[in-house]
């Protein structure tokens, strides 16, 4: 099957089961977010090399698949999507970067605004950072016009923001960056 199956050509796109609905619909907009954020996140990945925060970014990332199903859905395919076995994002999750959160402020300052760009890693933390920011607006402009939309999402990608504006800090740090 080829990647080019034309059937965007009209302006519109998928949502899962068969929706197609037009490429500036709310779902597809903060689906779209969620995935240029997976992107920057990779990209962060790439730029922190191996190691214990690598795996971090991917298992979040793995999460961000899982979290743009859920944004691909219409309110009357929520029951058909659990009932196929598709999953919900828990509070468990935004539970766990909250405690991220807590755990490395120790090892950070924020006296002072920080400027991108200190290193790659850094600044491919604050890119990521600032992608979360435009996928939680998006995921917001989706909510006020389905008020069911799990509100995890917002909480996790609010944490998730903080996570990676801490990251980008202590690889400034790494840099020598003040």
């Amino acid at each position: 099957m080829s990647i080019s199956t034309k059937t965007g050509d009209d302006g519109t796109s998928g949502l899962l089961f068969g929706r197609r609905v037009p490429k500036t619909e709310a779902h597809v907009e903060a689906c779209g977010a969620v995935d240029e954020l997976n992107a920057a996140l990779g990209l962060a990945r790439a730029a922190v090399g191996a190691g214990a925060l690598n795996e971090e970014i991917l298992r979040i990332q793995n999460e961000l698949v899982l979290l743009m199903g859920e944004l691909a859905l219409l309110d009357e395919d929520r029951g058909r999507y659990q009932e196929r076995g598709g999953k919900f994002l828990q509070a468990e999750a935004t539970e766990r970067l909250t405690a991220g959160v807590h755990e490395l402020e120790k090892q950070v300052s924020f006296d002072d605004w920080a400027m991108p760009g200190a290193n790659a890693a850094s600044a491919a933390c604050d890119f990521a950072r600032t992608v979360c920011r435009r996928a939680e607006r998006r995921v917001l402009m989706l909510r006020e016009q389905q008020s069911s939309l799990n509100p995890e999402i917002v909480r996790y990608l609010n944490r998730l923001s903080d996570v990676c504006c801490i990251w980008a800090r202590l690889a400034d740090a790494g840099a020598g960056a003040p």
